[in-house]
């Protein structure tokens, strides 16, 4: 999680809403990404969706079987269709997101049975870390 933190602060210091992600297998970081709507002008340019193109290309397939995906920041709806649409095992999550949260705070997608994949969810990892980061970022935003 202290990877995807650095990914969420190298968003904070691009103008981006601070959200990191890295994706894991065999206990090596094998893909890390950062929110990118602004730079790239594209709404689905989220960390986590970033981070599991990168990780495909890594490994060569869209099956990320074995993999986890860390984000500072409960996903949203289309990040957690890609994630269970990319076969991972597990999300390991920081903050909950109280207005597009879609790992179990308004939705869970992830471990809706009646999906074809079902991924298991670890949350409130470094909670305060990440809630910091995001407070801080949007008190700037609002001066």
């Amino acid at each position: 999680m202290f990877a995807a933190l650095k990914e969420a602060e190298e968003a904070y210091s691009n103008n981006e809403v601070p959200v990191g992600a890295v994706i894991v297998k065999s206990d090596a970081i094998i893909a890390r990404a950062h929110n990118q709507v602004e730079r790239l002008q594209d709404p689905t340019a989220h960390a986590e969706i970033i981070a599991i193109g990168a990780a495909a290309n890594h490994l060569g397939s869209w099956r990320l079987k074995g993999c986890t995906l860390y984000v500072t920041l409960e996903p949203c709806p289309m990040c957690a269709g890609a994630i269970v649409l990319s076969r991972l095992d597990r999300i390991v999550f920081g903050s909950f997101d109280p207005k597009m949260g879609a790992c179990s705070t308004l939705y869970n997608i992830v471990q809706d049975e009646r999906l074809n994949h079902r991924v298991e969810i670890i949350s409130g990892i470094m909670d305060d870390d990440a809630k910091l980061l995001l407070r801080e970022f949007f008190e700037k935003k609002r001066e």
